[in-house]
């Protein structure tokens, strides 16, 4: 079975949802599927950290943030980005529900079909130095700073898209990331995903998957997200750490002892992470995307 492609090569020709971006090995190797190995054996393997991104390495929704310079780049319009954005925030709270997924992931391929890979892969290179980068959690960098000192790889599991999650994993010198994959055809977005949305039971999937093309032990490896939704990801791993958890997951956290890392600021409001914070944050960029039509 050798290793899939990093997406940076356009192809028409499916590749599975646990599809990566960077890393150091990702193409022209070759795994070989072992027995299964003895606890000894497990023992030995190398270990990884998992990360969720948006809210877990950094404060809000890295897909936000592509969305609106999709919109200053006039690909988007205000009416776009208010359907995207609602839907988004349903996401954030109602995810699990089969309907919401679909609905997000048919927005989502409305946004991008047809569009230019590389004009794409140009315009998260700029999201992510001008607007996600300062949004990073230094704390939680830290952490996975210290997990590649302790020679272990890290990775960003993400339902953003592979382009964006791969161009932050290799800012921050992290190993790679799993993201959602846009099929490609003739250096464009076809409008069909690859697989499904790297989102809840995908994510546990992915580094399952991953674990077993890179030989790592999933009992000693670590995840970190703020969601609920990731508790298939997250119950996966041999060590689950809760970052400014939902209710949810804080209450989850208590139940299997997990550690919980809260870096947010102003503990009563952040217990408070109602939906309306979310429309809150439509809102403001709503008033963003007009102000800026209106200076044009």
């Amino acid at each position: 079975m050798s290793e899939i492609e990093a997406p940076s090569t356009a192809s028409a020709t499916p590749r599975p949802p646990t599809a990566r971006a960077g890393g150091t090995a990702l193409t022209h190797s070759v795994v070989v599927e072992p027995a299964a190995p003895g606890d000894d054996e497990l023992a030995h393997l190398p270990s990884a950290a998992f990360f969720d991104v948006d809210n877990t390495f950094m404060h809000g929704a890295s897909t936000y943030w592509l969305a609106r310079a999709l919109a200053k780049h006039g690909v988007l319009s205000a009416r776009h980005i208010l359907n995207f954005a609602w839907k988004q925030a349903r996401f954030k709270f109602h995810a699990e529900h089969h309907g919401h997924i679909s609905s997000i992931k048919a927005s989502a391929l409305e946004l991008v079909a047809g569009f230019p890979v590389e004009e794409m892969r140009a315009l998260c290179e700029e999201v992510v130095d001008r607007d996600i980068s300062p949004r990073i959690l230094a704390p939680v960098r830290r952490l996975a700073e210290r997990h590649l000192e302790a020679d272990q790889e890290v990775w960003l599991v993400t339902a953003s898209p592979v382009e964006l999650a791969g161009i932050l994993a290799s800012r921050l010198g992290l190993t790679g990331a799993l993201g959602t994959i846009a099929e490609i055809e003739n250096d464009c977005y076809t409008g069909r995903l690859v697989g499904d949305l790297m989102h809840g039971p995908a994510k546990a999937d992915g580094i399952e998957q991953l674990a077993l093309e890179r030989g790592l032990n999933l009992e000693t490896c670590t995840a970190y997200s703020d969601s609920a939704n990731d508790l298939p990801m997250l119950r996966k791993v041999g060590k689950a750490i809760a970052v400014n958890p939902d209710a949810r997951l804080a209450r989850q956290a208590r139940h299997y002892g997990w550690p919980v890392l809260d870096f947010r600021r102003g503990r009563r409001a952040a217990k408070l992470a109602l939906p309306t914070a979310a429309a809150a944050g439509v809102g403001a960029g709503l008033f963003y995307l007009y102000k800026s039509r209106d200076r044009d």
